[in-house]
């Protein structure tokens, strides 16, 4: 689990954090909301992106703010070739441009080299810059067709040494996930 100058942790989404991530979503300005799903999303839309998120080929990692869901970015695994995978990233306006984006990259992509994916494929809208990049500082070939932008990005191969710092942050990020979820259950009923 990694921690920036701004207090905040990057972890692994487990079911319990469904409701966070919905709401994450739910509070993207308009502007972030249309970069993020490449088109206008209204908030049912989103509501059912986010109840089904986390019942696909999904992994999902978030940063976390004092409890508070501001940023994720999203592997989800293609159907048609199991070594193949698309990355999504979102990050509320507040904390972008801070580290964000690239704290949930590097984790995105270290649990697609542990998964053996050798392709991780990002579309983004042209106008969309600051993925741009990011994607590029992570090695990405971009390739700009129509009105979009698919990067590309080959991830090594797992090793040990990657295995090991996955499972380390997963099992503080387990742990972490935990008492925050606990901190949610009994803070409503002391109040």
């Amino acid at each position: 689990m990694k921690t920036n100058t701004d207090g905040g942790t990057v972890r692994k989404l487990w079911l319990a954090d469904r409701g966070a991530f919905r709401d994450h979503l739910l509070r993207l300005d308009p502007i972030s909301r249309h970069q993020r799903f490449a088109m206008g999303a209204s908030d049912d839309f989103v509501i059912r992106y986010a109840e089904t998120s986390f019942n696909l080929d999904t992994l999902i990692h978030g940063w976390f703010v004092d409890d508070r869901l501001v940023g994720a970015g999203e592997l989800r695994g293609l159907p048609q070739n199991t070594r193949e995978a698309e990355a999504a990233f979102s990050v509320e306006a507040d904390w972008q441009l801070k580290g964000v984006g690239s704290a949930l990259m590097e984790k995105t992509l270290l649990a697609a080299r542990n998964r053996r994916i050798r392709r991780v494929y990002m579309n983004c809208l042209a106008s969309n810059r600051h993925m741009q990049r990011l994607a590029r500082r992570f090695g990405a070939e971009l390739e700009f067709e129509s009105g979009d932008v698919v990067g590309l990005v080959l991830p090594d191969g797992p090793t040990p040494g990657s295995y090991f710092r996955e499972a380390v942050a997963d099992a503080h990020g387990w742990t972490t996930a935990i008492f925050d979820l606990q901190r949610r259950l009994v803070a409503p009923t002391q109040a």
